[in-house]
């Protein structure tokens, strides 16, 4: 089977992985052919959608169309893509057009009562200020406060376009639904890791999180998919803030970094399941067998530093590459290569235990640490 993927940055790198792992050849097709997934996949394209030109030129046929980007022209013209040709389409557009605006979300989770972060201006400082509509941490803001915010002072035309709320504090989680209505089906919670500008830079599993609020957080999810009508995939982010699990978004799209996650932690592949949904109705396999101890994080190699770093890392160093037992890491996807003195990567490390997770993370950044105090045409990948 041939799957495009359409986009090539970090959500087009977490389906490559994932169709290929499903024994399904891929191909991306991106404007860029510098783009992070552009040397991961089996086949290239490279080819700008727009409404005028919705059809690429050049594409062999395919069996499915899976959208990894998030700019409604090009999802639109995809979309006439997959029309014109009846090539089936895993991506539910009216549930992302709900999703993609964090003020449309917002006025969903109220009217289904679900507890989400104080408004201001009925909330106290800090606050969290963030775009409509992009995604992950993009143009996040913290004021922390009213002096600092009467100095920031955005235009009520801005205003009317952002989403003002309470900063919480607290650990956060996130679950995937996958499904349809009347068939959905809700994963495996996974915990989440920010940096200092709010990006997530790792993804644990399984979670830590009570058993009472995975209870909670599953009903939550699925009662968002009910309510959206989805067809597809959906992830929802929470904090756990006193004792009570606050949502902060959803997003109807292929998620990156906790699909892999779950995939290493439960063998639960989604690219595979929206594949059997879409082509075939139904969302097989789907059944938890196990749960492996599963970290999924990014390194950013610099000048002899290590630092781990939010996801957005790894669009910053060009065309990536899969490679297993990566310095002691099971798999790694990365820029790395010998004579480079710059390179990232996202790191994978999974085990029956905790412990033996924890040592094989440490044993890891030993041995690229060691590779630091080499010269750089010694090096030797491992």
């Amino acid at each position: 089977m041939l799957i495009a993927i359409i986009g090539g940055k970090l959500q087009g790198v977490e389906a490559v992985y994932l169709a290929q792992k499903s024994g399904w050849e891929t191909l991306v097709i991106d404007k860029n052919p510098d783009t992070p997934a552009a040397k991961m996949c089996d086949h290239f394209l490279a080819f700008e959608f727009s409404s005028s030109h919705p059809v690429p030129k050049g594409s062999p046929d395919v069996d499915l169309i899976l959208p990894a980007v998030e700019d409604i022209e090009v999802l639109a013209a995809v979309h006439t893509w997959a029309e014109l040709k009846q090539i089936p389409l895993a991506f539910d557009l009216e549930a992302y057009s709900v999703s993609n605006s964090k003020l449309t979300s917002n006025t969903l989770f109220r009217k289904l009562k679900l507890p989400i972060p104080a408004s201001w201006p009925d909330c106290n400082f800090p606050v969290v200020v963030k775009p409509d509509t992009a995604s992950g941490s993009q143009d996040v803001e913290v004021i922390y406060n009213s002096k600092s915010f009467m100095s920031w002072s955005a235009p009520q035309q801005r205003i009317d376009n952002l989403v003002i709320q309470e900063f919480i504090h607290g650990p956060s989680y996130s679950i995937e639904v996958v499904g349809q209505p009347g068939q959905y089906q809700v994963l495996q919670v996974t915990d989440l890791s920010m940096d200092k500008m709010y990006d997530c830079k790792r993804v644990m599993a399984p979670t830590v999180l009570e058993s009472d609020h995975v209870g909670r957080f599953k009903k939550m999810a699925l009662a968002l998919a009910e309510a959206i009508n989805l067809k597809g995939i959906m992830d929802i982010e929470v904090v756990l803030n006193d004792n009570e699990l606050k949502l902060l978004e959803i997003d109807a799209r292929l998620p990156s970094q906790t699909p892999i996650a779950v995939y290493w932690s439960t063998g639960i592949n989604m690219v595979e399941m929206l594949g059997n949904l879409f082509l075939n109705g139904n969302t097989i396999p789907s059944e938890q067998k196990y749960e492996r101890f599963t970290v999924v994080e990014h390194l950013l190699f610099s000048d002899d530093n290590i630092e781990i770093c939010g996801e957005h890392i790894m669009v910053q160093d060009g065309p990536l590459a899969l490679y297993q037992d990566f310095f002691g890491a099971d798999e790694a996807i990365t820029s790395f290569s010998p004579e480079k003195t710059r390179w990232v990567a996202t790191l994978i490390f999974t085990s029956d235990t905790y412990d033996d997770v924890t040592d094989k993370r440490k044993n890891c950044y030993k041995q690229i640490h060691k590779l630091s105090h080499q010269a750089p045409n010694g090096c030797k990948f491992v």
